[in-house]
C-alpha cells in the first residue's frame, strides 16, 4: 500500500463531519496504558475492559458493535446516534486517524496510507469544510501524552527483547550448539497474535497487558517505567536461578514472546523485529 510522508505544515481536509464512518471495520492495538486509560473512561477495571472488550489477550480493541458503513461492524465502543462512549480515553490511532505516525532511526514522521486521502470515500464532505494543517489537527487531538507512552513501551519492548538475549549469549546455552531458540523465535515471529498469545500464557499476559499499577494516569511515562520494573522484577524471579540449557531455552523462548506480543501492540511487525533480533543474535555467536 502507498504511503504519503506528511510535512507538519500540508494542509489537508481534516475538519471532522462527525459521521462516525471511522468507527467501523478498523484495526486499532492498544499499548497496555491505553488499556488502562480506557478502563478508566469506561468506569470498570482494566481487567473487566480486556476480558469484554480486546482481542489477542489485550492488544486489540474488539469490533464487534452493529453493522454499518460497508456493512462492516462498529468498534465495541461506539454508541449509535451518539459516538464514541469512551472519547475521553481513546487510544493514539483513534485520536491520530486517518493520519499515523511512523519512526524511522528515531525521527517521526506522520503518515496516511493509500492513494486518496482516507476521509474522502467515507466522508466526502469534509473536502467541503475548513482545511487544516497537519500541526493544527494534531494540537486539537491531545495526544502528546499517547505518542510519550507509546515511545517509553517501545524501549519496553527492546528491555524485553533484551533479556531474551542475556538467556541465549550470555548462559551457555548459544555455545552449546543450540539451534531450537532462534527457530522458535522464527516461529513466533509469525503467528497469530491469539497463538501467541496462547503461547505465552495468562500469568505472562496478565502482567503485560494489566500490570498492578495504581498511581495517576496522568503520567504515561511514570506508568510505563513502573511497568516496566515489574515486568524486570517477574523475569529476574522466574529466570534467575536456571541451570539447564532447557530451561534456559524455554526461558529466552517465553520472553521473547512476551517482546513481540508487546511489538503488535504498538504497531511493530513482529515479523521483521524478530528477523532483525535473529541477525543480531547470529552476529554474536547464536546458531539459526
Amino acid at each position: 500500500m502507498i504511503t504519503t510522508k506528511l510535512n507538519i505544515n500540508d494542509n489537508l481536509p481534516l475538519t471532522c463531519s462527525r459521521t462516525g464512518t471511522c468507527c467501523y471495520g478498523k484495526l486499532v492495538l492498544l499499548n497496555p496504558w491505553e488499556l488502562t486509560s480506557l478502563a478508566k473512561a469506561k468506569k470498570i477495571t482494566p481487567r473487566e475492559f480486556r476480558d469484554l472488550y480486546c482481542d489477542f489477550g489485550g492488544i486489540r480493541l474488539r469490533f464487534n458493535g452493529n453493522v454499518g458503513w460497508k456493512g462492516q461492524q462498529a468498534c465495541s465502543q461506539y454508541i449509535d446516534n451518539f459516538g464514541c462512549s469512551v472519547h475521553s480515553g481513546r487510544s493514539l490511532s483513534c485520536r491520530l486517524y486517518p493520519l499515523g505516525r511512523q519512526i524511522q532511526s528515531k525521527e517521526v514522521h506522520y503518515i496516511y496510507q493509500g492513494e486518496k486521502f482516507p476521509c474522502l470515500e467515507g466522508c466526502p464532505e469534509v473536502s467541503e469544510l475548513p482545511y487544516l494543517t497537519v500541526a493544527e489537527y494534531l494540537k486539537d487531538q491531545i495526544k502528546d501524552k499517547y505518542e510519550k507512552a507509546q515511545d517509553e513501551y517501545l524501549n519496553i519492548m527492546q528491555n524485553l527483547a533484551d533479556i531474551a538475549f542475556m538467556l541465549l549469549l550470555d548462559t551457555g546455552l548459544a555455545e552449546s550448539g543450540d539451534r531450537t531458540t532462534l527457530q522458535l523465535w522464527r516461529t513466533m515471529g509469525n503467528e497469530h497474535p491469539q497463538v501467541l498469545a496462547d503461547r505465552i500464557g495468562h500469568e505472562w499476559i496478565d502482567c503485560l497487558t494489566i500490570p498492578e499499577i495504581y498511581d495517576d494516569l496522568e503520567d504515561p511515562i511514570l506508568f510505563a517505567r513502573q511497568h516496566n520494573d515489574l515486568l524486570q522484577f517477574k523475569a529476574q524471579e522466574k529466570f534467575g536461578t536456571l541451570q539447564t540449557n532447557k530451561e534456559l531455552h524455554e526461558a529466552s523462548v517465553l520472553i521473547m514472546g512476551v517482546a513481540l506480543h508487546l511489538a503488535s501492540s504498538i504497531g511493530a511487525n513482529p515479523k521483521d523485529m524478530t528477523e532483525h533480533w535473529i541477525d543480531i543474535a547470529k552476529s554474536n555467536g547464536a546458531i539459526d
